[in-house]
């Protein structure tokens, strides 16, 4: 985070002082250890707090390039989730990280054990400050409590979805511990422990923060688990995205563009902060989804697919020329483009050093919430015609289309809101996850699959266990069907 890790990077070096440090950077299950001697006052546990987000933050891929000894967070995530639909691909076939659009990830795929690891992490430091809750100042205890259980619960919510059932660790374990370690506990006890996280989070918190947690992001979060887990909540999902729209917290952004460079601005609701220039608080991701003039260590990703851009071409007005650009035979995301860059020339130029750019990943905003609620009114239907729902969608569809404004909408049917999230939450790591939750992911990703020479089966709806994982625990730890 722009100005969190200076804070924590002192911290988290005393309280693991005492552990190998390739371990603690990339933890494996049986080495997570308390550390009793650091957690010693309110700035303490604060400190601790700021760790959690440092641990989605991740390590800039061009400050350590050796995947063996850091967690990236979140930025990989867009190799697990967009990669695998029909929206976008890596620029070329070799390397494990273009597995992921052809459907061949295995179970020894490293940008898939890093994720994995990536949110363990942040679960175990999590868990570590509820250990050590009691040690802060009595009128901050609650809200340091309900904070890491947000975060543990939007790492949860991660696992769930992509890896299914998951071991569900929820206090500070040691070596000895492998029944909680080592056991894959039911999405249905997973996703009852997000739900009991999240609802905590709502009690307690307020909207004072967009890069740390806040009850809108558990709110926005748990309406989306409602509408994911096995015994959807669709009403409780409406409930909890008209709190938010009611709250007057939140409003879209007039210019589409300053969602991604204005950074907190009004859109935002939960994101996860990044800082140009500096190795220590950057990322790397931005400079991977350009290609045909290469900024990255890669040959490019994030890659537009054909069919994406025939939906922009039906549906994205002004979002079009915002979030993809053609170069060459290169048809490149630009909604993140690093500090500085220019595409209005050619070639286009990336800013002074774009594998260290500052982008923001956001985790969360209010299109999305508006769009949720027209998907928790339809709810097992085709259709919806209510009215609040209706303003939602049509207040996403007049910023896209403001030449025609206001744009009459009398019904909106669960493919119509299925494309406009798709192109208006393009590259944001939201169409896997979508698929899913619509019901149409198998369908969708055959004909995808068809079109492109790809071949896809029902397993790789799931990613496989890490194989490390499981040969950590002894083949405790067992596999998804398929791997």
């Amino acid at each position: 985070m722009k100005r969190i890790k200076y804070i924590i990077f002192i911290a988290i070096v005393s309280v693991f002082v005492s552990c190998d440090t390739e371990e603690f950077l990339n933890p494996l299950p049986d080495t997570v250890v308390a550390v009793d001697s650091f957690f010693q006052t309110d700035e303490d546990v604060l400190a601790g707090i700021i760790g959690i987000y440092d641990a989605l933050q991740g390590v800039n891929e061009n400050t350590q390039s050796n995947i063996g000894n850091v967690n990236r967070g979140v930025q990989f995530e867009h190799l697990l989730t967009e990669h695998r639909t029909d929206n976008t691909r890596n620029n070329t076939l070799e390397g494990s990280k273009s597995d992921f659009h052809r459907y061949i990830v295995n179970a020894n795929n490293v940008e898939s054990e890093d994720y994995y690891a990536s949110m363990y992490e942040v679960i175990f430091r999590a868990n570590n400050i509820i250990d050590f809750i009691d040690v802060a100042n009595p009128e901050n205890q609650a809200s340091y409590e309900a904070e890491a259980k947000f975060l543990r619960a939007y790492a949860y919510f991660k696992l769930v979805r992509l890896y299914s059932d998951v071991p569900l660790v929820t206090e500070v374990v040691g070596p000895t511990d492998d029944e909680v370690l080592f056991t894959r506990r039911s999405e249905a006890d997973v996703y009852a422990q997000i739900v009991e996280d999240l609802q905590e989070a709502i009690t307690v918190l307020d909207n004072s923060f967009k890069a740390r947690a806040s009850r809108a992001a558990a709110q926005a979060v748990l309406a989306k688990v409602y509408m994911t887990q096995p015994t959807r909540n669709y009403a409780g999902a409406r409930q909890l995205c008209e709190a938010i729209m009611n709250s007057g917290d939140y409003s879209l952004e007039e210019n589409y563009e300053d969602v991604f460079y204005d950074e907190l601005n009004n859109e935002i609701i939960f994101a996860i902060q990044y800082a140009p220039g500096n190795p220590l608080e950057s990322q790397s991701f931005s400079s991977e989804f350009t290609a045909a003039f290469r900024q990255g260590r890669e040959d490019g990703q994030n890659i537009v697919n054909q069919n994406l851009v025939n939906d922009f071409a039906a549906a994205g007005g002004v979002r079009t020329d915002l979030s993809f650009i053609t170069l060459g035979n290169s048809v490149e995301v630009i909604k993140f483009l690093p500090e500085g860059s220019d595409i209005s020339v050619f070639p286009p130029t990336y800013g002074d050093n774009a594998r260290n750019a500052g982008n923001d990943y956001i985790a969360i905003r209010y299109a999305d919430v508006l769009l949720m609620h027209a998907e928790a009114t339809i709810a097992e239907g085709t259709s919806t015609t209510d009215p609040v729902s209706l303003n939602a969608f049509q207040q996403i569809r007049d910023r896209a289309f403001p030449a025609t404004a206001p744009n009459s909408i009398s019904s909106i049917s669960k493919s119509e809101l299925l494309l406009e999230r798709r192109v208006e939450l393009a590259f944001e790591n939201q169409r896997w996850f979508d698929l899913l939750r619509f019901g149409v992911a198998e369908q969708v990703l055959s004909d995808h699959s068809n079109e492109m020479g790809y071949v896809f089966t029902a397993r790789a709806l799931l990613l496989p266990i890490p194989a490390r994982e499981i040969n950590i625990s002894g083949g405790r730890l067992t596999q998804n069907p398929g791997y």
